[in-house]
């Protein structure tokens, strides 16, 4: 298990799951991780050998905070809930539900959540071949480290789109269409020659 770092806001597009957030983590957050999964595991919260796996560290107001999703662990949710409230002053835990409502205005929803991740896309002004612009997409989502994301756009338009304004539409569901003139130096390479 590795300890991943995100940024806060990262919570926000975590709608529907749940987790623990320990707040004022120190030190080597392995070893957090670590001791709380053992801890979790004496107090019988984990059960059946499981753990809480895929933890992340963001930091807020200055303090490190540690995410244990329940995701994948056998918990007795019960048992946690009083755990979390008799250890409260020891290691501020919060539910990520409260976190996230209290301290960084409520979850995002689907439509800000996939705006979120659109990168921007030179489109405007380049060579409107529909070839051209679908492969100058696929090339920013790649460079986004979107891969995946690119060749679902591509397949996506062989099979879905039946006129040019069907492709466009599904290219505008995967990048933030800009123009050549907005985009920065280095990423005018990207027409598709």
């Amino acid at each position: 298990m590795s300890v991943k770092k995100i940024e806060a806001e990262k919570l926000c597009t975590m709608r529907g799951k749940e987790a623990l957030i320990l707040r004022g983590c120190g030190g080597d957050l392995q070893e957090w991780v670590d001791g709380i999964n053992d801890m979790l595991t004496k107090e019988s919260i984990l059960r059946n050998g499981s753990a809480i796996k895929d933890c992340s560290a963001f930091e807020y107001d200055g303090l490190t905070c540690l995410v244990f999703p329940f995701d994948g662990a056998d918990l007795d949710v019960g048992r946690l809930a009083m755990w979390r409230l008799a250890t409260v002053e020891q290691f501020h835990g919060i539910w990520l539900s409260d976190f996230v409502d209290n301290y960084l205005g409520g979850f995002a929803s689907e439509k800000q959540i996939r705006e979120q991740k659109k990168p921007d896309c030179p489109l405007i002004g380049q060579d409107s071949n529909v070839f051209n612009l679908i492969g100058i997409a696929s090339q920013t989502l790649r460079h986004a480290g979107m891969s995946e994301q690119a060749n679902e756009m591509s397949s996506r338009i062989q099979t879905e789109a039946h006129s040019y304004d069907e492709a466009l539409g599904i290219i505008m569901e995967y990048v933030k269409v800009t123009s050549v003139n907005d985009a920065p130096e280095e990423e005018m390479d990207l027409e598709v020659q």
